[in-house]
Formats: C-alpha cells, structure tokens, sequence
C-alpha cells in the first residue's frame, strides 16, 4: 500500500462527525483537497464506525479512488449521543486514542498526516492534532454569520446575551458591519440553560473557540461570498476564514438518475420517489423534510398532513422510522389512503439533492439545517423554514430576510407547526403573485451563484498549498 503513495507530500486527514449533514460536506471537502492537491496529496477521511457501517456495510477500509475512509471507534459504536458530561469526557478519551492510532498507523506506512482538518464537535480530531504537532484546519459546517455570532459571544458579548434571554425581540449589535441579531436567531444553546444536552454542546464550543485563539487554525467555513459577503467581512479581522462552500457534490443528470451526486447516507434509500415525482407536473410538488434527527409527535404528523391537504398541492413527504410512534403511523397510513388533490407520497429517506434538483420540486418546507440550506440554495428551490434548535433559526432569518427565497413558518405556544400556518407559508411561496414570483427569482439568482462559486477554488487551492509539502522537508 505504501508503494501507491510513493511521491505524496501533503497528507490531509479529515475528521468528521457522525451525522448526515456533517458526513456529505465533509467527503465533498476531501474530494474536492484531494482533486486540487493532484498526485503529490492523499486525503484519508475518518468516520465514527457507527455511521461508517450504515454508510459502507462493513469495518472494511475502502477508497474511491480519490479519498481513503477508514473507520474508528468513539467506545459505544451504537450511534447514540452521551448521556452526561462524564460519558461525553469518556467517549472523548476513547475517540482520541482510536483517532491517534489511525494517524500513527498512517505515518508508519509511509504516509504521515500534514494536515488535520476537524469538522465542528470534533474534539478528539483537534486533541490529535495537538499531541502529534499536526498543523489543524477547522472545517466550520454552519454559515460565517453563525461564526460571527459564537465568536463574538465569547468574547465579551455573552453577559448581554444572557441577560436579555427572555426577551427574543432583543438585538445585539455585533462588529463589523453585521446586522443586529435577535435572541431568537441565536444558537439555541445560548439560552436554553435548563437542558443538559444544550450545555455540553455550548462548552464544546466554547472550548473549541478557546482553541481557535490559542492555535489560531485555519477555518475552512462551508459558504461563499456571494452568499455571505457582509458577514465573511466582519469575521476576517479577528480570524483566518477562507469560504470553501458550498460543498455540495456536482449537478446529476439531466432526469436526476445518474450516479453523479455520490452522497453518502447514514439510512436506507426507501420507494420508488424518482419515478413518482417523474409523474408530476413541473413545479408543483412541495418537498418536506425535517433532517435526521427530528421527530415527529403524533399531533404534529396530523397538523402536517392537514396543512398539506388544504394546501392542494401533491408533496414528497420524509418521516425516519426511527422514533416513530403508533399515532404517527396511524396518521401516515391515513396520508398513504389519500386520493386527488393534496395527496402524494411519504419516504423514511430519500436522496435530498436529487429530490431539490427534480423538476417538478417547486418548494422545499425544512427544519433549515445549513446543509440543507445551502442544498436549497443550490438548487433553486424557495423554501418554508421550520427551525427548530442550534444555528436552525439563523439560518431561516438568512433565508427569509436576507436572502428573500423563503419564509418562516412560526410554531404555536407547545412548539407545534400547526397546519393552517403550514398552508399559509407554501402558499407564500408558490403562489403566482408577484411576492412568490420575487423569492422565485431570487432563488434561481442564488443557484446561479452558488454553481459558480463550486466552479472557483481559488481560496480553498491556495490553503492547500500550505500543507501540500512534506514534513520531512
């Protein structure tokens, strides 16, 4: 095996975490090193042996021809997340072992790593980089303004924050240029003190943020500046950002049946989605998923499915199995009995790039996770945000107002999208009048944008250059 690496000089290796949309910008980021490195560049990506068994089948290395993937243990292997700070300090021990002993292995092949590039809530990745002396890249999979916010809340903008947590209207006035950002456009994390989980991740960023002043990494922040000029610019002066976004795989074939997205997927591929949307007419099927890792109550499948049969309009409707309850199924199979108009099909999974980049999607209702932001973004499709917790709402005030290609669905007293507000937002979006007709256009602008920006690598070749040298040298 060493003797296929013989003339590499710049070795990255790519942490990520176990999660769907951590997992697909991560290996676009690899593919897009390893294609700009050439020959004298390996890439190898690491993945939690959980996800990397839903992904590949097996413990087995593989390699596409680009990148290598191996697998590590984080000690539990189950895909669960820990219970409590002392389980997170254990699985954290257990990742950087493993972790180190991956990246050992590596240099004592002949291929020794220059470069460690650690997606967000990846400690471990970052430990390793500081006990072997590994120049650290940080791959930052939420948008530059979110950066602009956690940086500034750190340093010296928390106490405000936290005094002002109970009022959701309030603005804080960041450096830079930034537009004031309400309490509700915050990372969850900030105010919700009463969780457990919300804690532990809040001091993961905190001390990831502590690492960023003593190390002063590279940020490799999956945008780019059409997108987030303002915000890029107000982070510069006090970090070293590059925006290598959006890091989305290329465009499929014309019908979307080609095998040219390659993502990756963490749950099973389920129905014959492609051929039913092939049926429909263009622009008129509203596509709905709330990402991997929300649940849906039984009151809120019914609310969805309210909201979608008076909307008219035929919908792509995603609902995991995992977690589902006996009212969710109840109202899923009365979804599946449907007839006419406002009927259409539900899936555990699907192929979300495919599905945005079909004709005949015309609007995306999302929980506005970034990766499926800037998926939406990519393809054109305006979207009904539904955020629910970490950068979710950023991300929906970006897209309603700053980017003008959506609008925010807002949940009732018990958290709830309650059917007629459903109803209401995609008809904002798709109806003929000339506010629809404004976000459409604004939408196909943004498509155009973000193609030409994964057709420009001028910034992210130029950081590769920095690490495409060999240690010895």
């Amino acid at each position: 095996m060493g003797e296929a690496h013989v003339g590499v000089k710049g070795h990255f290796f790519v942490a990520a975490y176990s999660m769907q949309g951590h997992i697909n910008p991560a290996r676009c980021l690899a593919r897009r090193l390893a294609s700009i490195g050439g020959p004298t560049t390996a890439v190898t990506m690491a993945i939690p042996a959980c996800g990397y068994r839903c992904i590949f089948g097996s413990d087995e290395e593989a390699d596409d021809g680009a990148v290598s993937y191996v697998p590590f243990s984080d000690g539990k292997d189950d895909g669960s997340w820990a219970k409590d700070p002392e389980e997170r300090a254990w699985m954290r021990g257990e990742c950087f072992k493993n972790l180190l002993a991956v990246v050992d292995r590596l240099a004592a092949s002949g291929r020794p790593v220059t470069c460690v590039v650690s997606t967000l809530n990846m400690p471990p990745a970052i430990d390793v980089a500081r006990e072997r002396g590994i120049p650290l890249a940080v791959f930052w999979t939420q948008p530059a303004t979110m950066l602009a916010t956690y940086y500034h809340y750190f340093h010296g903008f928390e106490e405000a924050v936290v005094s002002h947590a109970a009022d959701p209207s309030y603005e804080a006035r960041l450096p830079g240029g930034l537009r004031p950002v309400r309490i509700r456009d915050m990372p969850s994390f900030f105010t919700d003190k009463a969780n457990l989980l919300s804690q532990m991740i809040l001091r993961g960023f905190r001390e990831l943020f502590q690492t960023i002043d003593e190390k002063r990494p590279l940020l490799l922040v999956n945008t780019f500046g059409a997108l987030e000029e303002t915000a890029l610019r107000a982070i510069q002066p006090y970090l070293d950002v590059v925006a290598v976004g959006p890091m989305l795989p290329p465009a499929p074939a014309p019908h979307g049946h080609g095998d040219e997205l390659e993502s990756m997927h963490l749950f099973r591929l389920d129905g014959k989605y492609m051929e039913w949307l092939d049926a429909q007419a263009a622009k008129s099927v509203v596509y709905i998923s709330f990402g991997s890792l929300a649940t849906y109550s039984g009151r809120q499948a019914e609310e969805i499915l309210h909201g979608l049969r008076r909307g008219g309009r035929p919908y792509l409707w995603v609902v995991r199995g995992e977690g589902r309850t006996e009212e969710v199924d109840r109202v899923l199979q009365t979804a599946a009995a449907g007839r006419g108009a406002g009927t259409g099909m539900v899936v555990e999974w699907c192929d979300q790039l495919r599905v945005l980049s079909h004709a005949s999607v015309a609007c995306f209702v999302t929980h506005c996770g970034w990766n499926s932001t800037l998926e939406a973004v990519a393809d054109g499709v305006p979207a009904v945000a539904v955020p629910g917790w970490s950068d979710q709402s950023m991300n929906a005030r970006l897209m309603e107002e700053e980017w003008g290609v959506g609008v925010r669905a807002e949940r009732d007293a018990d958290g709830v999208l309650r059917g007629d507000e459903l109803a209401r937002c995609v008809e904002l979006v798709m109806a003929g009048d000339d506010d629809a007709a404004m976000k459409q256009a604004n939408a196909r602008l943004l498509k155009a944008k973000a193609q030409e920006a994964m057709a420009a690598d001028g910034p992210l070749r130029r950081s590769v250059r920095r690490y495409n040298q060999d240690p010895s040298a």
